[in-house]
């Protein structure tokens, strides 16, 4: 083993719209604040503690674009990636320090959008679960599929 390891895995909500910028040559870069939560009872008062922490997330190219059509803030994801940090030089001349996870994978939990569809329809349980990967995205933009059970030449 070389001894390194850096990988982050969180799932969080967004806590802003996603914000994309494109560069010359096509290429783009997609950035947003995720918040993950950590709650627990204190042991001295009994009381729920709940410790919100933010995360500044960075998504690229395909993915972004992908991230900007189907996130708005409140929306549930997974992400993995890398640990990144970056310094720049403020307006003010103070050197400025921020991390960032530099996201490889992703995966949608929930979006608003299919929250309040559910919430308006009474739909299988089972349906309201499916999570929307980066290569399974919402029915509207993938081609339409058939529907299980129809024709198909399985052997089991």
């Amino acid at each position: 083993m070389s001894g390194t390891l850096n990988k982050v895995m969180l799932i969080g909500h967004l806590g802003d719209e996603v914000k994309i910028h494109y560069f010359e040559g096509g290429n783009c870069i997609a950035r947003f604040p995720l918040a993950t939560n950590e709650t627990y009872t204190n042991k001295q008062t009994g009381e729920k503690v709940s410790n919100t922490d933010w995360h500044n997330i960075v998504v690229r190219n395909k993915a972004a674009e992908i991230c900007e059509k189907y996130l708005s803030k409140g929306d549930k994801i997974y992400v993995e990636g890398r640990l990144k940090n970056r310094q720049w030089q403020g307006e003010d001349g103070n050197t400025r320090y921020t991390t960032e996870v530099h996201v490889q994978e992703f995966t949608f939990l929930s979006t608003k959008k299919e929250s309040m569809a559910n919430a308006q329809t009474s739909a299988p349980a089972a349906q309201q679960n499916t999570p929307t990967t980066a290569s399974n995205v919402p029915k509207e933009a993938a081609p339409a599929a058939e529907e299980p059970g129809q024709d198909d030449d399985l052997p089991f």
